[in-house]
């Protein structure tokens, strides 16, 4: 995961901090030593960098702070603070036409990923209520116009192609289409090159002329590091880009880039790709991503994750279950289902205050909650409507059928019963409910997935 250096360093210098109690200005300076060669390691910007680190210590060494009862703290928050400026203060949104169709022009280098999130950006808006078009512009790479018939009928979107014609025709005549069929947001995917040559920048430049887009959206490669930078930089003079979509924030990427780019080129990051399936793609909120460097979580990106998830119809339906004292092993499949389709089990638990730092190096199989699904899904209807009438010869048969052993089936049903007993005395009511609050707290904290599919590991919340 992008930043996670970063944050490992960041984590190391606090704790220094928080260690000596009161601060001098020298344990100020050489704090901010060490920050500054963390930053510089995560391939921010030597500019940046000097900027960052003289207004933060300006801020830092001050009586106010250091005369503080927290001091690391104080000096936290304001570390907190001046990277969330640096990364833009305030969520910048795309501006709608006043008059539809609203039309943004993707553009970056071959391999940035700009057709896929094109299609991932058309199905975020589409869930937004709005009705976009994407438009197949690249004509050169070969099978570009096939890919994004592919992803654009995953993310279920209209794509307008006319084949190899001139990009600048297919704009134009697309820009019609949207008109004259109520498509009131277009994405051009526009063609890329390996390196910027004049060639492609006229291009852009012929095609923001006959469709005068309100966004021109640079999609730039994470892992490109500071390059990254010096990508938007040439960009903006040529075809004055407004904004800038992040791909590969999910990757083993240091993520100097995103907190070089507004700083270098004024122009915000606006979206950030976290992953290859077309749902995991986010909104940039500048403070939740410092949140996350400084390993303070990012719960709101979660909850938001669980929402996109979960219909508030299937929620109240599942409160009733558990009122009714009916959950069963298929709404504890439904559940881990949806856990998955919020992405991967560590960038979950990555999200919740305090936790970062106890499973950076934590071991999380992701093939044990696989284990699982296949015992509850190699059950009869009967056996997952009730699993008390599993015998030792039916376990033989699951086990067999999902390719586990009978002690992973024997895990998976005490689990699950001591689950049941719990969501008893939760849903009990009185004075006996609320005594066996802590006690069933702390019995779901002593649940993980690894131990019900015959591993050890950490724990992981059934």
């Amino acid at each position: 995961m992008a930043f996670e250096g970063l944050s490992e360093k960041l984590s190391v210098v606090f704790r220094k901090l928080r260690s000596r109690g009161k601060l001098t200005e020298s344990d100020v300076k050489e704090a901010m030593r060490e920050v500054k060669l963390a930053l510089l390691e995560a391939d921010v910007s030597y500019k940046v960098v000097k900027d960052f680190v003289k207004k933060v210590s300006e801020r830092a060494v001050g009586e106010e702070v250091l005369t503080s009862l927290t001091p690391a703290q104080q000096v936290i928050k304001i570390v907190n603070e001046e990277l969330i400026s640096l990364m833009g203060d305030g969520n910048s949104r795309i501006k709608f036409a006043s008059k539809p169709p609203t039309v943004i022009m993707m553009c970056g280098l071959q391999g940035s990923g700009k057709t896929t999130h094109s299609a991932k950006l058309a199905k975020l808006l589409k869930k937004e209520g709005h009705r976009p078009l994407l438009v197949a512009c690249d004509i050169y790479r070969p099978a570009a116009i096939d890919q994004l018939e592919v992803v654009g009928k995953k993310a279920d979107v209209k794509v307008f192609q006319m084949g190899t014609e001139n990009p600048v025709v297919i704009a134009k005549k697309a820009l019609s289409y949207a008109k004259d069929y109520g498509h009131d947001v277009m994405i051009i995917d526009t063609a890329g090159r390996l390196h910027i040559d004049e060639t492609l920048m006229q291009e852009l430049k012929d095609i923001k002329e006959v469709t005068n887009p309100d966004e021109i959206m640079l999609v730039v490669d994470a892992m490109t590091g500071q390059d990254a930078v010096n990508v938007a930089s040439a960009f903006d003079e040529a075809v004055g880009i407004t904004s800038i979509l992040m791909s590969k924030l999910d990757s083993d990427t240091r993520g100097g880039a995103a907190l070089s780019v507004l700083s270098v080129t004024g122009k915000p990051i606006k979206y950030v790709g976290m992953g290859e399936k077309l749902d995991e793609f986010e909104q940039f909120h500048p403070e939740r991503m410092a949140s996350r460097i400084l390993g303070m979580g990012d719960v709101l990106t979660l909850i938001e994750k669980a929402e996109n998830v979960m219909s508030q119809k299937e929620a109240e339906k599942l409160t009733k279950k558990f009122q009714e004292n009916s959950f069963d092993m298929d709404d504890l499949l439904n559940q881990m289902q949806q856990i998955r389709r919020m992405g991967s089990m560590k960038s979950i638990i990555s999200m919740l205050p305090g936790v970062g730092d106890k499973i950076k190096d934590a071991d999380i199989d992701e093939s044990q909650l696989g284990r699982i699904e296949a015992m509850i899904t190699s059950m009869t209807k009967e056996e997952r409507r009730k699993p008390s009438i599993i015998n030792p010869s039916r376990k033989r048969r699951i086990a067999k059928g999902s390719g586990t052993r009978v002690e992973d089936v024997n895990r998976l049903l005490r689990q699950f019963e001591q689950m049941q007993k719990m969501v008893k005395q939760f849903t009990g009511g009185g004075t006996k409910a609320k005594m066996n609050l802590r006690k069933a707290r702390k019995q779901l904290a002593g649940m993980n997935f690894d131990k019900i599919a015959g591993k050890g590991g950490g724990n992981l919340p059934l």
